[in-house]
């Protein structure tokens, strides 16, 4: 039987109603979000800086109980925004996942280059800064190897690091990091071909690659989503105090930029981007000539099926050159950074990948 015309005047009225109080929840709910515009934090699992090398800290993160697993593990991130995503909130924390499962965990913090940084080198970063901090760590646990992750470029780093000292890497972990880049999946891959960019000149001109730049060819990757839909979500939920939170939380690791040393910049563009010697066998570091077939211990490859920044096949590229008869992959639906943050990947995916280093550890 058809509504009649009542019955729809009153459905129509009901739903009237229902969207102002939506509408009024909202309105009422903009003091609390803009207290915890000031409120929110990140990066707050307690932790102490046990070194510094200009302006590299290295974090070691407290336990409340000794380390179950003999081995440290220490996370390279990226030279690009800042080392917190990997601790960005209770729950929404990587560091918190290897706490838990046992590992006593380490991360570099980069900090932010100078001017005076500009000539800082591929090679001062991974053989100079990132060898000294695992000399460090290896002497404080008196270990001869320690497990290695990196995210991001921060994996890239710790691909070339284990290919040349591979005796001091137990497991490398890399987790969506560019290291195959022959493919034209990703915008970054098309923006930075030689015919459209001129990386000498920029760099010339600029010293360091300025954070604005980087921010800009980020946003303007997804323009609808970072410009305008995160934005109208965040209107939506404004009455939701754990999803006003998280947005604050993001918005203030998206907008902590920081400048990459000129040269190093020049370098990933030239060598990896341009000219893809990783895989091609043809990259050299300084004085190393980085062979991947030098990497032999077990090797965990980790990707987002829906990244925009590092396509899936860029990571997994390293497969068919390396050495290591344990290798195993995993993939999340997710994009770049929900890899990392992700309710879904804290749920399962983090828990799985931490168990499996675990297993590869000595007790």
């Amino acid at each position: 039987m058809n509504p009649s015309f009542m019955e729809i005047a009153v459905d129509r009225q009901m739903a009237f109603w229902m969207d102002q109080q939506r509408l009024w929840q909202r309105m009422v709910s903009v003091p609390r979000a803009l207290e915890m515009a000031g409120e929110t934090r990140v990066g707050m699992t307690p932790h102490d800086v046990v070194l510094q090398i200009g302006t590299l800290r290295l974090l070691r993160y407290r336990r409340d109980t000794p380390a179950r697993y003999a081995e440290p593990v220490l996370f390279c991130y990226a030279l690009i925004n800042r080392h917190y995503i990997l601790d960005l909130q209770p729950g929404k924390s990587v560091v918190e996942r290897y706490l838990e499962q046992g590992f006593d965990v380490y991360m570099i913090d980069w900090g932010v280059p100078s001017d005076d940084d500009r000539h800082l080198t591929l090679h001062d970063y991974v053989f100079g800064f990132l060898r000294k901090v695992v000399d460090f760590v290896l002497r404080a646990h008196r270990r001869e190897n320690l497990h290695l992750l990196g995210y991001c470029m921060g994996g890239t780093l710790s691909t070339l690091f284990a290919a040349v000292h591979p005796e001091q890497v137990k497991s490398l972990t890399v987790m969506a990091a560019p290291l195959d880049f022959s493919g034209r999946e990703s915008l970054l891959n098309l923006w930075a071909d030689p015919q459209y960019f001129d990386v000498d000149a920029f760099v010339d001109v600029h010293g360091n690659c300025p954070a604005v730049f980087l921010q800009t060819c980020f946003l303007l990757m997804k323009p609808v989503q970072n410009l305008y839909e995160k934005h109208a979500a965040f209107i939506e939920q404004l009455d939701d105090a754990q999803f006003v939170s998280s947005y604050f939380a993001m918005e203030y690791w998206v907008n902590d930029n920081i400048p990459v040393a000129g040269e190093t910049f020049r370098e990933f563009v030239k060598k990896l981007y341009q000219r893809n010697e990783l895989t091609r066998g043809k990259l050299c570091v300084g004085e190393h000539r980085i062979d991947l077939g030098n990497i032999r211990c077990p090797l965990l490859v980790l990707t987002a099926k829906n990244d925009h920044l590092v396509a899936p096949s860029s990571t997994e590229g390293i497969l068919p050159h390396v050495q290591s008869p344990d290798a195993k992959t995993m993939s999340l639906d997710a994009g770049h950074v929900g890899l990392v943050v992700g309710g879904r990947a804290h749920k399962k995916f983090w828990p799985e990948a931490t168990r499996w280093l675990a297993e590869r550890s000595t007790v």
